[in-house]
């Protein structure tokens, strides 16, 4: 259930957000966006975003499941897909993953799982450029901050619309888009293997993370004994902390050795050019 700290004004949001993947598909001189749809509410939110932003013709979904990849996810996807009127390809992963692993039942799961999220990548971005696209994020800021997303994976991107968006927030803003129920009320999962939902993997609920996340982030709560009075027990503190710390590298760009130059300039005018 939706918390008053994590309430948001949808009209207000939804109208910031287009404008943001308008205004930055307009400079980048490209044709549109394009996304992978797993049948999940991220994906589907980002995609509902742009199709307002720029029109259903500017927006290219692909769907890629793996043979263990459950019958729902590509259904919602595909509902999704009649929702909003847009193009979409099916691309089978199996044939690239079963040449790489030739016994998938003996790799760690979450091994595996990430050899996935960036083949699925992969496939984005080489169809980006076949189609002269930019690639549309769909990882929220609950994941962001767990570091729930495979580096140069899911998290990788051209630009991301929710990413600002908690998970909870996520959830109201496709209810004001009115994005197919099936898809809003499903179990979180990123489908990864058979039977995984994301809060079992984390070990945390969406709702109770989101205001942890919220308390300490945004309103800068961190003395343990008034999140405790807050409903938060030590376990559940340490572990989402645990997290945020442990994946911090997925929130940046790879460190480079500094020897003193400066910083590259994102461009460079001759003097008496424009």
């Amino acid at each position: 259930m939706e918390t008053d700290m994590l309430k948001i004004d949808e009209a207000k949001i939804a109208q910031r957000l287009e404008t943001f993947v308008k205004e930055r598909l307009n400079h980048s001189r490209l044709d549109g966006y394009i996304l992978g749809l797993s049948g999940g509410i991220d994906s589907s939110l980002s995609a509902t975003i742009a199709v307002k932003a720029i029109g259903s013709d500017k927006v290219h979904g692909i769907i890629m499941p793996y043979s263990l990849s459950s019958d729902q996810s590509e259904n919602d996807a595909l509902k999704l897909i009649d929702f909003l009127g847009i193009k979409f390809e099916k691309i089978e992963i199996s044939p690239m993953i079963d040449a790489y692993y030739k016994d998938i039942k003996k790799i760690d799961a979450v091994r595996a799982g990430n050899k996935m999220a960036r083949e699925r990548m992969s496939i984005l971005f080489d169809k980006a450029y076949e189609h002269n696209l930019l690639v549309l994020g769909t990882s929220n800021r609950t994941e962001i901050c767990l570091g729930y997303g495979t580096w140069y994976g899911d998290v990788a991107c051209s630009l991301n619309p929710i990413g600002m968006l908690y998970k909870t927030q996520v959830r109201a803003l496709s209810k004001y888009y009115q994005i197919p129920e099936s898809i809003i009320t499903k179990q979180p999962s990123a489908d990864l293997w058979p039977g995984q939902t994301d809060e079992k993997e984390l070990g945390l609920e969406y709702d109770k993370v989101d205001r942890l996340l919220f308390s300490i982030i945004e309103e800068d709560i961190t003395d343990r004994k008034e999140l405790n009075k807050a409903g938060f027990d030590d376990d559940f503190i340490d572990r989402a902390i645990r997290l945020v710390n442990r994946f911090h590298f997925k929130r940046h760009m790879p460190e480079i050795a500094d020897l003193g130059f400066k910083k590259i300039p994102d461009k460079i005018t001759l003097n008496g050019e424009k």
